[in-house]
């Protein structure tokens, strides 16, 4: 079964939301794994820090057909797109090996080099797990990243992270 690499992030009633996220995430998949939450500023856009984790699972369902299923989460958990306000946002980091674009997404995602926010926790989780285009770890690329946002670890009860 293919395994997926999921980012959340929530700047709105912030810790209910990543956990209702993560229980109905758990519904489908009682199998996923967090990392660590981490709390950020927003980046280039406004309102408040958000709160971020990675999740691993495994699943049968192809690109598009988890898309709907997140988007569904999102919507359901009061998501409304364009406003600052971020109730959760669920995003595929990486699914299995793909690379490429698949149903208007491109994977990996290129942002999970490119933030912190996305990195550290993708770092902690699946530290050893290699990049399907670089070759290198995720922890290589974190102990060479330079993060220009600072992250403060948050524990946030009933993640159940590594």
């Amino acid at each position: 079964m293919p395994r997926v690499y999921l980012s959340l992030g929530s700047n709105c009633r912030r810790e209910a939301s990543l956990r209702s996220a993560l229980a109905l995430l758990r519904r489908e998949f009682p199998d996923l794994r967090c990392s660590p939450v981490y709390e950020s500023e927003a980046e280039g856009a406004p309102g408040g820090p958000y709160l971020n984790l990675v999740v691993d699972l495994d699943t049968r369902l192809p690109v598009p057909e988890l898309r709907v299923l997140l988007r569904d989460i999102e919507t359901g958990l009061g998501r409304e797109r364009g406003r600052p306000e971020v109730v959760i946002d669920i995003d595929i980091l990486l699914y299995e090996g793909l690379c490429g674009h698949f149903d208007g997404l491109e994977l990996p995602r290129p942002e999970l080099l490119q933030r912190a926010y996305v990195l550290k926790p993708l770092s902690d989780l699946a530290g050893g797990e290699r990049h399907p285009l670089t070759g290198l770890t995720f922890a290589e690329h974190w102990r060479g990243f330079l993060p220009s946002d600072r992250l403060r670890r948050v524990e946030l009860a009933e993640t159940g992270h590594v």
